[in-house]
């Protein structure tokens, strides 16, 4: 669906586009405004994306908060957030990033469990994250 509308057959309502990105709003929105950013190459998930797209779908991501927030809308603040398989909600299967306009006092709430949070042994969940990314340098340089 998303490749489609990235390659210009699918129907959207387009508020970006450059060479690398994609931008239209969201058929289900959150709030007034809502949008999605998606690379012009598929990718199914965030691993798959190569991090020159990966940089221009969030460098698009800004520039529309930004532009949002000297628009009419005049927006109090903005979520981008990317979900990055199933088990964080991802629903299609293209890499998107969500721009999601905020307004002081709306009543939006990106979940409760982001509210009650605690950090849990971070010296032993630093260095499982280090060693991920020292695999994934071994696996770059092979």
């Amino acid at each position: 669906m998303f490749c489609a509308i990235a390659d210009g057959s699918g129907p959207a309502t387009r508020v970006y586009e450059d060479d690398e990105v994609v931008a239209f709003l969201d058929i289900r929105p959150i709030a007034r405004g809502h949008l999605l950013v998606v690379p012009r190459v598929h990718a199914a998930r965030l691993e798959d994306l190569d991090p020159v797209s990966g940089a221009a779908v969030f460098r698009a991501g800004q520039r529309i908060a930004r532009a949002m927030a000297r628009s009419e809308l005049a927006t109090d603040g903005t979520n981008l957030v990317l979900n990055d398989g199933r088990a964080a909600f991802q629903t299609v299967f293209h890499t998107h990033l969500h721009v999601l306009p905020r307004w002081d006092g709306d009543r939006v709430r990106m979940g409760i469990g982001l509210v009650r949070r605690r950090l849990h042994d971070p010296e032993t969940t630093a260095a499982l994250v280090r060693a991920g990314l020292e695999r994934l340098t071994a696996e770059e340089h092979q």
